[in-house]
């Protein structure tokens, strides 16, 4: 039997991003799993977590679409290599911040927001640029759910080091470790062969670059549909991440490594969900799996919500780490494989504006209502919503099975009346 989970590594440019981008983005975790420790620990505030996040996407959510006209217009290759060494720069600046101890809680907040607008640029350049690294493009499904599966591993193996690594070293060097970890992605960058860019001379200003991309967008429902559905997730579910810094100091009682063992179940779950993705046969109806998967991580979120005894919270934390993986990697793929090339860098700003962008409105949504009604009861919310949104796709979907079973039948009916 032939095995296709790992079909896009016969590019030679997808293993050398793959190999280089896995490195980066455990030290990415290590850091985003610090920030959020210092940050309650500095303040106690379930609210300046919500902020926090609200600070490190919301630039991406202001300034994607211009990151999108960016992606179409220039050399994607070159804007990703800008946006990387950017992020290093970030990094080494974060560290130096935490490192001297002369630093105030608004500080790394104003960093946050820096990388968020940096993100902004790289989230379309780096999504479009993977089109290009895969030289067989039936294998661009495959490369996007093992791209998810990168991410999620880092998510995996990044908390639970950084928790390590804040008990026995200290913060500092969780945000040293971020910025070294850079030097991979780009040294994975400068050894590929890309095609020779070529130019496209573009007759029209940005304004109308990103009308055309909304148009393109609206007039294709495959596409608008998913980007309304992954931008309600992002907003009211997604966010409660966030939250996760209360559950380990305050309902299980624990330290930096309980934050970290939590963060990194929910990435073992994430792990497996793109596993699962990367291994499907071509011809899988993936919006199906999309639906089941959303019922899924409403369903985790709801047993995880108020579950107070630690090994069992952390197998509801798996699950919902399981479903939630289908938000991001189903709705990329289903965009990239029916997105039309010239639009590609636009409509995957739109992609990160749903996902990126909504977050940080969520962050603060979420951090207030935890505020008002408690943290557990306002993840069960979250759950909630998932199974609606989950139900509703389903219903979709069965609808247009129906649909269709009622009119090839009568299509059928047809061709022999013309015999």
């Amino acid at each position: 039997m032939k095995i296709s989970t790992f079909n896009a590594f016969k590019s030679r440019n997808y293993r050398l991003y793959f190999g280089g981008q896995s490195i980066s983005l455990i030290g990415t975790w290590m850091q985003k799993t610090a920030v959020s420790w210092v940050i309650y620990s500095e303040t106690h505030s379930k609210f300046m977590l919500g902020l926090t996040l609200f600070a490190s996407l919301f630039p991406s959510f202001i300034f994607s679409f211009l990151g999108g006209v960016a992606s179409d217009r220039y050399n994607r290759y070159k804007l990703l290599l800008i946006t990387q060494v950017a992020s290093m720069i970030q990094a080494v600046l974060l560290t130096l911040l935490i490192f001297f101890r002369h630093y105030s809680v608004w500080e790394i907040i104003a960093l946050s927001a820096l990388l968020g607008l940096i993100n902004a640029f790289d989230v379309p350049a780096r999504q479009s640029l993977v089109y290009e690294m895969v030289d067989d493009k039936a294998d661009l499904p495959n490369a996007l759910a093992l791209n998810s599966s990168m991410v999620n591993l880092s998510r995996l193996i990044g908390p639970g080091l950084a928790g390590l690594a804040l008990e026995k070293f200290g913060d500092d060097i969780c945000f040293g470790l971020n910025a070294v970890s850079f030097i991979a992605v780009i040294g994975s960058l400068l050894m590929m062969k890309l095609p020779k860019y070529i130019s496209k001379p573009s007759t029209k200003n940005v304004m109308e670059e990103l009308k055309e991309g909304f148009a393109y967008i609206k007039k294709t429902p495959s596409i608008s549909i998913i980007l309304i559905m992954l931008a309600l997730i992002s907003l009211t579910v997604l966010p409660f991440s966030t939250l996760i810094p209360v559950y380990a100091k305050d309902i299980f009682k624990g330290t930096a490594s309980t934050f970290g063992v939590i963060d990194s179940v929910i990435g073992l779950g994430a792990f497996s969900g793109a596993i699962f993705l990367a291994s499907l046969k071509p011809g899988r109806n993936l919006r199906k799996i999309l639906a089941i998967n959303t019922l899924i991580f409403g369903l985790g979120l709801i047993l995880f919500s108020h579950t107070t005894y630690y090994p069992i919270a952390l197998v509801f934390a798996t699950i919902s780490g399981f479903g939630m993986m289908s938000q991001i990697t189903i709705s990329n793929t289903l965009i990239q494989t029916t997105v039309d090339p010239s639009m590609r860098g636009r409509v995957i700003s739109f992609y990160a504006m749903a996902f990126f962008g909504m977050q940080p409105l969520g962050g603060l949504l979420v951090g207030g209502i935890s505020q008002w009604i408690g943290t557990p009861d306002t993840v069960l919310l979250e759950g909630a919503i998932a199974l609606i949104i989950g139900a509703f796709l389903y219903r979709k979907l069965r609808k247009e099975e129906i649909k269709n079973t009622t009119i090839k039948p009568e299509i059928n009916q047809l061709e022999l009346e013309k015999i």
